[in-house]
């Protein structure tokens, strides 16, 4: 029988994903890429009108995330809702470049989660 050490491991910012990917000898050149992908986030959104939660779902299910929003969203039947948005660095990042192309207060919800994402590093 082998023993692989099979484990999880720890990876809270770009910082310790870089390093845990140059330490088992990955290419320097693809550690950018990859350390993004290592890191998986949940961020908690509150008060969000619920048209945009819709738009930030199918946004973020069309990168391969995924955001939680209330039972009745797609009823409308209340203003606003707190939201979960669940991802990688990459695809929170790529959700932001998203979220950007539509009207002012989705833009405004991007500008909060890239400010955030920052933080990151």
């Amino acid at each position: 029988m082998n023993n692989y050490n099979t484990r999880f491991i720890s990876i809270n910012n770009l910082r310790d994903a870089k390093n845990e990917i140059s330490k088992i000898g990955s290419d320097p050149k693809s550690i950018s890429i990859m350390a993004p992908k290592a890191i998986l986030k949940v961020i908690k959104m509150e008060n969000i009108v619920l048209q945009d939660a819709i738009i930030i779902k199918q946004d973020m299910l069309s990168i391969g995330g995924e955001v939680a929003i209330p039972k009745h969203a797609f009823d409308l039947e209340k203003q606003k809702a707190d939201i979960l948005i669940m991802g990688t660095i990459k695809q929170l990042k790529d959700l932001i470049e998203k979220l950007n192309r539509h009207y002012l207060r989705v833009k405004q919800i991007s500008n909060e989660l890239s400010t955030l994402i920052e933080t990151l590093n």
